[in-house]
């Protein structure tokens, strides 16, 4: 996982980058260190998620940092919240595989409610364009996948997007329970239909259905490279709490396997509740409700 900023346009009011509780500094990775980086990684891997915190398509190199990832032969998935996308011509031809689109609502007032200061028809008319684009370049990439995060406010609106989505010819729609910090966030955005949740109600608190499990495929499979070079221990640790070393001054494989992250693999086996970075995290459980192809639909 490489973050190309950590600086979002919109401001969800559970995310840590939305609601300003990001403490860590903020900027952009630069093209330099981009390269050093996926120079490090393509002979060791064969996928690279670009995002972290933020909205990666505000880094005004991220269309040169994905095709630079393509070229080394590297699967390349991104999300984004889809209101800043460059000309979508472009997009299809910067080697981008997968292209999340965070989208979760079929109407502006429902839509806002939570991608506060999003624009649900220029979303809409993007995700439009990038289909439209693909055949244009007969290209099968980006596979486009609508992911939509079921909340109180927006359940009722399920069979519209089913819809909306088979409108857009978006490769398929996901949809994903939500993900919530605080007992103000049970009564504003847990879903009514129980089947739509991660958690169980227990007394005035919540915890998840499934509990925490000793384990975590991340702290072995996906190295979390920061904006400027910080290396987090996962990628929630969203203020790097853990500091593993930087990219600029040590090699990735070093870092992987130096004694903080030894010292915390095996904590985590053992008991991963004593980090508290772990204690809402939703590793090992299901988070996907549902996940419906769309084009072949049609």
């Amino acid at each position: 996982m490489i973050e190309p900023t950590n600086i979002c346009n919109l401001k969800c009011p559970m995310c840590p980058s939305g609601n300003g509780s990001l403490k860590r500094e903020k900027g952009y990775m630069n093209f330099h260190l981009f390269q050093k980086t996926i120079d490090e990684i393509s002979k060791k891997t064969f996928l690279v998620v670009l995002w972290n915190q933020g909205e990666p398509f505000l880094n005004k190199d991220f269309l040169k940092m994905s095709k630079y990832a393509s070229d080394k032969g590297l699967i390349t998935l991104v999300s984004t919240n889809g209101n800043y996308l460059p000309d979508a011509d472009e997009l299809v031809k910067a080697g981008i595989d997968i292209l999340v689109v965070s989208l979760d609502g079929a109407t502006q007032e429902t839509y806002n409610k939570y991608r506060v200061n999003g624009d649900l028809a220029k979303v809409l008319e993007n995700v439009k364009n990038i289909v439209k684009a693909k055949k244009e370049n007969k290209s099968h990439t980006p596979f486009v996948k609508w992911q939509f995060i079921v909340m109180r406010h927006n359940e009722h609106e399920l069979d519209k997007i089913k819809n909306l989505a088979k409108k857009l010819e978006v490769d398929k729609l996901q949809l994903k329970s939500v993900q919530i910090y605080s007992k103000e966030d049970v009564l504003n955005f847990l879903p009514e239909n129980s089947k739509f949740r991660r958690y169980k109600i227990k007394g005035d608190d919540f915890e998840l259905k499934f509990g925490i499990r000793n384990r975590c495929r991340r702290l072995w499979s996906q190295p979390v490279v920061n904006w400027n070079g910080e290396i987090a221990v996962c990628c929630f640790d969203k203020d790097i709490k853990h500091k593993m070393g930087n990219i600029k001054k040590t090699s990735l494989q070093e870092i992987w396997k130096n004694q903080a992250f030894q010292q915390i693999r095996n904590e985590i086996l053992t008991d991963r509740k004593q980090h508290e970075i772990c204690t809402n995290c939703g590793e090992g459980i299901k988070l996907r409700i549902k996940e419906t192809k769309i084009s072949q639909n049609k």
